[in-house]
């Protein structure tokens, strides 16, 4: 009996995704390109949507014309039959369950669906590319929790995806190379951004100089940026970072401090800032999550990869952000190279390295730009100080700096897992995707990375049903949308119960593929 095209689940339809699901189904592959938002581009390519009636919607963006490429690539294979993109479903699991005699690897690719996300269905395929993005550090202070306080990425979602600001007058503050657009954009749209606060020290740039010459484009487009807040008059602060929010209902002002060259808050140099929105941001780390419940090798920056993109458990490759922060230029020429091995690597054979040899050259170029980043860019390294006894750190369980701090101190915890025991610091619906840092920052150990089973909350309805019953063929009498790639799809009875069991969502203006 011949066999049928092998299959590859793509989950997320950010750049890297959507470029390693085109390079695949071009080379004869069947992809089920599986994405929580409803459609396709990530955070990076987010556009409003089509009920708003923008009349430019591609204006906040950038690199139109590589959108436009993979916006036709991804309909031409939709109309051949050849990708199949399932939209608003949530990845909570992927099995490795081989074939009949274990010949080959397989999987099934666990997903809930649309917004209310009580019913789950089963992809099976050959093969898993993990292109998952990355979410925002989230770094606690006095007053963060204040309504008005957002992450940089989340105005920029609002913004990109809803044509909103957040507030008539905002600071945008943090550190890392996404506050430039985030202010540019927010004052293009009408905001008046009273300042941006930026904690990084010159200096530094022009000491990293000769690494982040060798991106002209970059240095280029952060030209750009600069010109346009320089257009508006937008205010831009250095080696100052924000050491409080005020308010009673919500944000009214926030306090900033000037950085000293240890990185401390230097005494006296505080002015309050009057404002209604804060967005701040330093920088993101990649989601990691189903990588790691695979097994794959994993730590806080990245899942590891080869020169193909493959992890070290064979049938999983991962790319973008999930394999290393470093933006959209990497993001796409990992998602090509990966695509590209998945389509050789399924038919036993290695792939030709002449063909990917330019996306191979763009990567290597991208890399080299972001870990010269990584060596400019940098939260305050003290900012752990700023944070008072009282400010809350893990916001799920509502338990506070003083609470870990009692725990290292009094008590004897040297690691965040026996802190979570102790506290129940990242026990609650996010599982420490937001705070684990801020714990880890304020008991004065490192971050590691921790094996979740589950990648987001699940109804126990879905899994008791997936425990007790077999997947239902295609075809069968359901009103759930099955995959035309011949995947089969579990649908649990409605009314299932409202307790979750499992990880919680990571910063949900960061949906799969999406770093910025």
């Amino acid at each position: 009996m011949t066999e049928g095209p092998r299959r590859l689940a793509v989950i997320g339809a950010g750049p890297a995704g959507l470029a390693a699901c085109l390079a695949a189904a071009e080379h004869g592959v069947r992809v089920t390109l599986i994405d929580a938002a409803p459609s396709a581009g990530g955070q990076f390519y987010r556009r409003p949507a089509s009920g708003l009636g923008a009349r430019r919607p591609d204006a906040l963006h950038h690199r139109r014309r590589a959108w436009r490429r993979l916006e036709r690539g991804l309909a031409a294979h939709l109309e051949a039959g050849t990708v199949e993109h399932m939209t608003d479903h949530h990845v909570w699991t992927v099995e490795r369950t081989g074939t009949t005699g274990g010949a080959r690897p397989g999987f099934t690719v666990h997903a809930l669906l649309g917004p209310l996300q009580e019913r789950s269905v089963a992809v099976r395929a050959d093969a898993v590319l993990l292109a998952t993005g990355g979410y925002e550090k989230v770094l606690p202070f006095p007053g963060w929790t204040l309504p008005g306080v957002v992450t940089a990425g989340g105005a920029q979602a609002m913004l990109k995806g809803g044509l909103v600001v957040p507030g008539r007058r905002v600071v945008v503050a943090g550190s890392g190379p996404l506050l430039l657009p985030v202010a540019t954009g927010l004052a293009a749209a009408g905001a008046e951004v009273a300042a941006l606060v930026e904690s990084l020290d010159p200096g530094r740039l022009l000491r990293g100089a000769g690494a982040l010459a060798a991106a002209p484009g970059k240095i280029a487009e952060g030209a750009s940026y600069a010109a346009r807040l320089l257009r508006h008059r937008v205010p831009f602060i250095p080696r100052h970072a924000v050491v409080e929010a005020h308010g009673e209902a919500r944000l009214e002002a926030v306090t900033v401090a000037a950085l000293g060259p240890d990185g401390r808050v230097r005494p006296g140099t505080g002015r309050r800032i009057p404002c209604d929105t804060l967005a701040v941001g330093h920088g993101m780390v990649p989601h990691t999550d189903l990588a790691e419940a695979l097994g794959c090798r994993a730590d806080a920056t990245k899942v590891h990869v080869d020169d193909e993109q493959r992890t070290d458990v064979p049938g999983v490759w991962a790319a973008g952000e999930t394999a290393g922060i470093g933006g959209v230029v990497l993001s796409l020429a990992e998602g090509h190279i990966a695509g590209r091995s998945v389509a050789a690597r399924l038919r036993g054979l290695a792939p030709d390295p002449r063909p990917a040899a330019r996306a191979v050259r763009v990567r290597a170029r991208a890399r080299s730009f972001a870990a010269a980043l990584d060596t400019v860019y940098a939260p305050p390294a003290h900012w752990a100080e700023q944070v008072t006894d009282e400010t809350v750190v893990c916001r799920c369980e509502e338990v506070t700096a003083g609470r870990v701090r009692e725990a290292v101190t009094g008590l004897g915890a040297g690691d965040v897992r026996t802190v979570k025991l102790l506290t129940r610091a990242g026990m609650g619906w996010c599982q420490g995707r937001m705070c684990e840092l801020a714990v880890a920052g304020l008991a004065g150990c490192e971050q590691t990375p921790v094996r979740r089973l589950l990648a987001r909350p699940v109804p126990l309805g879905v899994l008791a049903e997936a425990g007790s019953e077999g997947d239902r063929e295609p075809g069968s009498d359901t009103a759930d949308r099955v995959p035309r790639t011949g995947t089969a799809d579990r649908v649990p009875r409605t009314g299932t119960a409202d307790r979750t069991l499992g990880a919680g969502t990571a910063d949900p203006t960061h949906g799969a593929g999406s770093a910025p």
